[in-house]
């Protein structure tokens, strides 16, 4: 799970900056970074709960689906996190 967890922070950092590169000042900026935001605080919180916590699974699963957006990167590791 903290590889997952390590795999997805650096994919985030890498889309951010890309998209202030790319789109520096528009819409698609303010939305893109928002939604990575929202995926960050995802994963801050499966490291924070009881490993018993239902919450715990629900999250898993909600970031092993995000991590599937990072598929086609070499390090993701399908085998191991495909939701």
């Amino acid at each position: 799970m903290e590889d997952m967890l390590k795999f997805l922070t650096a994919r985030i950092e890498e889309d951010r900056r890309h998209t202030i590169g790319v789109h520096d000042g528009s819409a698609v900026l303010d939305s893109h970074l928002r939604m990575l935001d929202a995926i960050e605080r995802l994963a801050g919180d499966l490291r924070g709960p009881d490993p018993w916590d239902s919450l715990v699974h629900g999250l898993l699963h909600a970031l092993r689906v995000l991590a599937q957006t990072y598929s086609v990167h070499p390090d993701y590791r399908e085998e191991e996190w495909h939701p």
